[in-house]
């Protein structure tokens, strides 16, 4: 089986290594896995590629690792530590180009910038989307200044990833003297699927309708809320009333991955609610084990058909692999 995975992280060595200081390891992850996570997130060959050939994952898609450039408050320290970070990208791409592609770092903290960016790393140098880590200072993608930057995502014909932030929005008290429930053990999930929902519910696909927005982590289980969403729309009055019903919305502009969700019974549901057609294989390296991806990915009774679409096929028909 071949493996193609669209949510696997780097970072770029150095002491501003594209993300503020003030932004790193603000979970309470333990030391020595914060260690063995840092000389993996800077590596492109001595780890990555053996991890990648022992478990037949042929293609990786790159980006910054979690916050990236959502992090800076400085407009235009975000727009040249982006710029940087791609142009870092692009030349480890150019070293493995059969074994890399990348998505784009983007400095939402300027929509007009982030069009700009956007657009050069697609025709300049070759990347396959862009990849945003959830909200931007408090900024969420479904607001008039990102009206532009939707229509430029479908005029490149290239989707959009969007992926958690470990940078907190706003505090929950349903959260205080529980600091597990933090991250990526709850809150990370239910705060991109609220961001994802704003822009359902917002009309952002409506207006977009060729947009294609990418979700990790099985779709941070949005599909399994599918029905749920379609009843409470029948009986709720929209501000923006949709052209379809919500459920549709899901498997078709927003696709999903299985990144770190290694569970065979949670991805034959995902099949089962959307549809093999729009599910990619993700791992989430390395905040994720390789081995446990494709063990649980192996592991799910699906057919040869939808195997080899949610495996590899699917990726290259989106990305234009």
């Amino acid at each position: 089986m071949t493996y193609i995975a669209l949510e696997e992280a780097f970072s770029i060595p150095g002491p501003d290594a594209g993300t503020p200081p003030w932004a790193r390891n603000t979970h309470r992850t333990r030391p020595d896995v914060m260690k063995d996570w840092a000389r993996r997130l800077a590596d492109f060959t001595a780890y990555r590629l053996p991890e990648m050939d022992e478990h037949g994952v042929d293609i990786q898609v790159l980006s910054l690792t979690v916050p990236g450039i959502q992090a800076y408050t400085d407009v235009a320290e975000a727009v040249s530590n982006a710029t940087a970070a791609n142009d870092y990208l692009a030349e480890a791409i150019a070293n493995e180009p059969d074994r890399f592609r990348g998505f784009a770092a983007l400095p939402m903290q300027d929509p007009k910038a982030a069009i700009a960016e956007l657009r050069r790393c697609v025709t300049e140098l070759g990347f396959v989307g862009a990849l945003v880590n959830d909200h931007t200072n408090g900024s969420y993608l479904d607001e008039p200044a990102y009206e532009d930057f939707w229509t430029e995502l479908e005029t490149l014909d290239v989707p959009l990833y969007i992926h958690p932030s470990i940078i907190a929005a706003d505090q929950w008290h349903v959260m205080e003297g529980h600091p597990e429930l933090r991250g990526s053990m709850w809150s990370f999930g239910v705060t991109v699927a609220g961001h994802v929902l704003r822009l359902l519910f917002g009309g952002v696909f409506d207006r977009h309708p060729n947009a294609t927005l990418i979700v990790g982590h099985m779709g941070e289980l949005l599909p399994f809320h599918g029905s749920r969403m379609d009843s409470r729309y029948l009986v709720q009055e929209s501000l923006w009333p949709l052209k379809r019903m919500p459920s549709e919305y899901l498997g078709s502009n927003i696709l999903i991955t299985t990144s770190g969700v290694t569970s065979p019974a949670v991805l034959e549901g995902a099949v089962l609610a959307l549809g093999a057609d729009g599910i990619m294989f993700s791992i989430d390296y390395p905040y994720e084990s390789t081995a446990s991806a494709v063990r649980g990915f192996e592991a799910a009774r699906l057919s040869d058909a939808d195997r080899e679409k949610i495996a590899h096929l699917n990726a290259r028909r989106i990305l234009k692999l």
